[in-house]
């Protein structure tokens, strides 16, 4: 399976974005599918995760981030609203799958299939 993630751009504090996470090569519509981000100079982190449809968040974008999944298009969203300068990073999309656990659907090592990244950057 292919992962293609986009919507990535520049906004402003407060503003909104919407990723895309787009599979190809096998349906996803199954999948533990889950978004991660890396702040320049930073380590990779876990952001949320869709388990079936069951969603979870790290506590740090709990409330402004929904994650979606539309199983027509083969695809998962992130919604991001009140964007913050430290979401600023780039964010990957991930596959598994099947229905991982929690601990394992918040860690990289997670995955088996990853997307390229798209950029977001949030200015003050």
């Amino acid at each position: 399976v292919q992962l293609q993630a986009s919507g990535g751009g520049l906004v402003q504090a407060g503003g909104s974005l919407r990723l895309s996470c787009v599979a190809s090569g096998r349906t996803i519509s199954r999948d533990t599918v889950g978004w991660f981000r890396q702040a320049p100079g930073k380590e990779r982190e876990f952001v949320a995760t869709i388990r079936w449809t069951e969603t979870s968040y790290a506590e740090r974008v709990k409330g402004r981030f929904t994650v979606s999944r539309d199983t027509g298009k083969n695809t998962v969203y992130l919604q991001m609203n009140g964007l913050k300068p430290e979401d600023t990073a780039v964010y990957y999309c991930a596959a598994r799958p099947g229905r991982s656990i929690l601990s394992v659907a918040t860690t990289e090592g997670g995955y088996d299939y990853w997307g390229q990244g798209t950029e977001v950057t949030v200015s003050s």
